[in-house]
């Protein structure tokens, strides 16, 4: 029988707690991920129906099987989801994982975002002692690319029409994080 995987540990910045996704967040979650803006990028397609929010969580402990750390973004005197920031793929073997990470557009521009992915990445680095994080990142996001690159990322590569979603075609800009390049203030 295989071990069941540890617990998403909670995390917390100077304003934004990151905390395991919980049943009761599917609401928000399906309020976040059927936003227009917030998908606009993404390799996915905006849901439209509440039943994916819904399956998505029930999914969870099966995703963390597969070596994924996925964290609801809430701000630190609220519990309500108002992001998202996963760690997934990780390979321990190679030391890496990719980042992934949404947020309430009535939230942007605050520097909140910044802060969810310190708290991610400083765990990624000094607890699960990871030496490179990637982000697979729109090359049309301008504010997800500077968010990355303010806190150390280089971007690596450019890979062209790598996703097919929702009848267009988008391009990746790769980037990556050592461990040594981390920057944790990100401003």
């Amino acid at each position: 029988m295989k071990d069941e995987p540890a617990p998403v540990p909670p995390l917390e910045g100077a304003r934004i707690r990151l905390r395991a996704l919980a049943p009761d967040d599917a609401a928000a979650l399906f309020a976040l991920y059927s936003d227009a803006r917030v998908m606009r990028y993404w390799s996915f397609p905006a849901w439209t129906d509440i039943q994916q929010a819904v399956e998505k969580l029930a999914h969870v402990d099966r995703d963390r099987a597969l070596e994924s750390l996925p964290w609801a973004a809430t701000l630190r005197d609220d519990d309500a989801l108002v992001g998202t920031c996963t760690l997934f793929g990780i390979q321990r073997e190679h030391l890496r994982g990719v980042v992934g990470y949404a947020l309430s557009p009535s939230l942007w521009g605050r520097g909140l975002a910044t802060e969810m992915l310190q708290c991610a990445l400083l765990h990624a680095f000094d607890v699960l002692g990871l030496e490179r994080i990637e982000a697979d990142i729109d090359p049309r996001n301008h504010a997800s690319c500077r968010l990355v690159e303010r806190l150390g990322f280089r971007r690596e590569g450019y890979l062209r029409e790598r996703w097919r979603v929702g009848g267009g075609i988008q391009d990746t800009a790769l980037y990556g994080l050592l461990r040594r390049e981390f920057t944790h203030g990100g401003r």
